[in-house]
């Protein structure tokens, strides 16, 4: 999932330097959604004990 986050932020610069104002915006915002998931998908792992790492 961090690959998709990274891809993501990747084609959000590309397109905002680029001028794609909405396909900047769609990106980034997706990225923002898999960035707060891992989030919480860490810090339930914390809280319980067990790492899932995929």
């Amino acid at each position: 999932m961090l690959e998709w986050i990274l891809i993501l932020l990747i084609i959000a610069a590309v397109a905002s330097l680029l001028g794609f104002r909405g396909v900047a915006g769609l990106s980034a915002g997706i990225a923002r959604i898999l960035i707060f998931i891992v989030l919480v998908v860490i810090l339930i792992s914390l809280i319980t004990g067990v790492l899932i790492i995929a």
